[in-house]
């Protein structure tokens, strides 16, 4: 029994080092721009018990979708598995450090790039409820005053504010 859970143990290191190194060579992969490489290995980083390493790899791949470094993936497709897998940070990890940059940016993404303005402003409710000392916080309340407004709604807004002032 006890050399049972010793090797549980020495096997539990192997494979968070071995994640680690996923990780690593991840970050190699995506300064070569091999996009897709790097993802299999996130991927299976992510897969990790540890909050460490799976939230990192989760935030990555969120990174590599949004910035729609995939050509094979459509950009809206694309934008649409970055949410996801930013939202599953805070949802799998919220205490994590990863957390509040993560649902922010799946608040964001539901707003500027998807027009899921319902869903977006309750994200980012949440995230000002979590997360209300964090340096997004002004942003996104920002985010929220200005949600499904165009640019030029938003500057028309701003002009007819500060003339009121």
């Amino acid at each position: 029994m006890k050399y049972t859970f010793l090797l549980f143990l020495l096997i539990l290191v192997a494979c968070s080092k071995n994640y680690e190194k996923n990780i690593a060579e991840a970050d190699k992969l995506i300064e070569q721009r091999d996009f897709k490489k790097a993802v299999e290995l996130l991927k299976e980083a992510a897969s990790s018990d540890d909050e460490k390493i799976s939230s990192v790899a989760l935030r990555k791949l969120g990174v590599i979708y949004q910035q729609n470094n995939l050509p094979e993936v459509d950009y809206n497709e694309s934008q649409l598995i970055a949410q996801q897998y930013f939202y599953k940070v805070f949802e799998k990890f919220p205490k994590s450090p990863e957390a509040p940059k993560s649902l922010f940016m799946s608040a964001y993404l539901l707003a500027n790039e998807l027009k899921q303005f319902d869903e977006a402003t309750k994200q980012y409710n949440l995230f000002l409820e979590k997360y209300p000392g964090d340096e997004l916080a002004a942003s996104a309340k920002i985010e929220l005053e200005n949600i499904g407004l165009s640019p030029e709604e938003i500057l028309k807004k701003n002009i007819n504010n500060s003339d009121a002032n």
